[in-house]
């Protein structure tokens, strides 16, 4: 009897596993090509709870069975398994506890609002894109103002060629592709990637003489989804700290 329990408390270990590496395909599935971002997302928030609770419960069930059978081995293994659902249900837990920040329902972001970089390379026909990527105008303008009022060009003292050449580099050091340059025209396009479901977002840098100085403007924009989470400020943000040190 003793075997037979202990049995069961590995078969309910094997199932947490299985649920572990089933919850790490849905969300690093695009990294070896077996779907697009948005699948993987969408498998995550269909998924990803349901799994939780059936692991909790297939724990909580072996725990109380394994207890009956006075098997500590088998009741350790069950205490796992309810433990490996309760870290699997942990976001949607953190999530009620701790409201989400409320981010405005844009994907275009741009240091320079009146006057946005403009993209000559790239176009509305890039690949997997519902956005288009002519600006949204005032409305646009005013929900980032309001979201992210930090947001705003980068001024430098070096004149526009060493200034091009580096925010180049930085571009290149956040892991960018960098898809067209225009040394002469001070500019660049470049694709960016989230780190975990890979969206992929369009940039482009333009680098502005100012006298002897410069002034350097970002624009970032989601290729598929109304709203961004944020992604697209906090990657100009991460560019210019990166540029400013």
């Amino acid at each position: 009897m003793s075997h037979n329990s202990s049995r069961v408390g590995t078969v309910l270990l094997m199932a947490a596993i299985f649920a572990v590496l089933a919850i790490g395909l849905m969300m690093f599935g695009v990294h070896f090509a077996l779907w697009e971002p948005i699948v993987g997302f969408g498998l995550i928030r269909t998924y990803m709870n349901p799994i939780a609770y059936g692991v909790i419960g297939l724990g909580v069930t072996g725990l109380i069975y394994q207890f009956a059978m006075r098997n500590r081995s088998g009741a350790v293994k069950a205490l796992i398994t309810c433990l490996v659902g309760a870290g699997l249900l942990a976001p949607m837990i953190y999530g009620q506890v701790q409201p989400s920040v409320s981010f405005p329902p844009i994907h275009d972001i741009t240091t320079d609002t009146s006057n946005p970089p403009v993209f000559m390379v790239l176009d509305d026909n890039r690949a997997g894109a519902k956005n288009t990527l002519v600006y949204g105008g005032p409305e646009v303008a005013a929900q980032q103002h309001k979201a992210y009022p930090d947001i705003a060009p980068i001024q430098s003292n070096k004149p526009a060629p060493a200034v091009f050449a580096e925010v180049l580099r930085v571009g290149k050091a956040m892991g960018w592709e960098i898809v067209a340059q225009d040394p002469g025209g001070f500019r660049f396009e470049a694709t960016a990637r989230t780190p975990v479901y890979r969206f992929v977002d369009d940039v482009v840098v333009v680098v502005t003489s100012v006298g002897s100085a410069s002034r350097i403007d970002i624009r970032s924009v989601s290729r598929i989804g109304r709203g961004d989470r944020g992604v697209n400020a906090a990657r100009i943000r991460e560019f210019i700290e990166a540029f400013e040190h």
